[in-house]
């Protein structure tokens, strides 16, 4: 039975990318050597290096435009520390938007640096919407903000407009919409939700940002000694960034952010309209600010659990259930999630309507 995996991340990949990806384990160009031995000063594996970063790049339209693009190890968790090491001065202060989990992991980190300020919070209803209306200090180093929340299904639909500069942790959404992405003076984003398998993290800094702080930063920190190396200062996740590779290649084939935006809207209208329309069910996030990545969604009755979670796991869907601070069911469709899984899961829901 072929299986719909709806898991928030390790989460799916184009079967595309696990093709190549498969053959590239047994023997990597015609080496006669593995990707996974390969030694990463290689030519192949210098090769691969350098189109990824410049393949990240072009698609998101930041080619020529003083952006360098790295993939780096430590994943999200160790980016929400390594932007105030790099980006906030000593005695200085940065500007937070606290919108989910992962915002509030980041605040953590960067309050070991200064000063934070949480410009707006949801935390009060439980992060079902992205705050507005808010004002960014003028005098913070820079503003951080999270583009989409993965755990509670809400999406920035509105970037602030500000004078200092602007990073985003887009870990969940990188590669899925088009944006202006020269908004942003420091994106970083985990591989394994649009991009790639876990183990590397895609960091794309504006190039003239950095070095302005007067920090003493430690060397696998620092975004600087990375670009210098060629992101590779250290030994990459050459596996990591080889699929991620792939995976950067399949969105161009595709007809870049633009064409995977529209598959990506068709997904999401299809199973936003069964939930409104299915009285069974009902949204967790507000409706303004609901993920295109990350659809949450709650049964009106509890009693009917048993049942649904019956059907849906006997039309091979997977990684259903939603995050423990919501409950419900968490479905990521992903670039990579086809339209015609979307389609069996809107189906299982309209099943349950003839089985209560």
């Amino acid at each position: 039975m072929k299986k719909h995996n709806y898991s928030a991340g390790p989460s799916i990949l184009p079967q595309e990318v696990f093709e190549k990806a498969s053959k590239a384990i047994l023997n990597f160009n015609d080496s006669g050597l593995s990707i996974l031995e390969i030694s990463h000063r290689s030519k192949d594996f210098v090769a691969v290096m350098e189109e990824a970063r410049s393949l990240a790049l072009e698609l998101l339209g930041l080619q020529g435009k003083g952006y360098q693009a790295l993939f780096l190890q430590g994943g999200a968790s160790t980016a929400f520390l390594m932007a105030p090491y790099n980006l906030m001065k000593e005695n200085g202060k940065a500007a937070y938007l606290d919108s989910g989990t992962w915002a509030t992991a980041a605040i953590k980190e960067a309050k070991l640096f200064g000063e934070t300020v949480v410009v707006a919070s949801s935390k009060e209803d439980n992060y079902n919407n992205v705050p507005k209306g808010y004002e960014i200090p003028a005098d913070a180093d820079y503003f951080h903000c999270t583009s989409n929340n993965t755990i509670f299904g809400t999406q920035m639909q509105d970037f602030p407009s500000t004078n200092i500069p602007v990073v985003c942790d887009m870990s969940s959404d990188i590669f899925s919409r088009e944006l202006d992405f020269s908004k942003f003076d420091l994106i970083y984003a985990g591989a394994q939700k649009n991009m790639g398998p876990a183990g590397t993290t895609l960091v794309v800094v504006k190039e003239e940002i950095l070095g302005k702080n007067g920090r003493t930063i430690p060397s696998m920190l620092d975004y600087s000694k990375h670009i210098k190396a060629e992101s590779m200062y250290n030994t990459p996740s050459v596996f990591a960034v080889y699929v991620s590779l792939l995976t950067l290649q399949w969105i161009k084939e595709k007809g870049g952010i633009a064409a995977v935006e529209k598959l990506n809207n068709a997904k999401a209208e299809l199973l936003y309209a069964e939930i409104d329309r299915n009285p069974l069910f009902k949204g967790a996030a507000k409706v303004e600010d609901r993920s295109k990545m990350n659809v949450t969604f709650l049964l009106n009755n509890p009693e009917h659990t048993e049942t649904f979670d019956a059907l849906w796991k006997a039309a091979g869907i997977s990684g259903l259930p939603g995050h423990r601070s919501v409950g419900g069911y968490r479905a990521s469709i992903y670039n990579a999630m086809p339209i015609e899984s979307v389609q069996v899961l809107v189906d299982v829901m309209k099943a349950l309507e003839t089985k209560v």
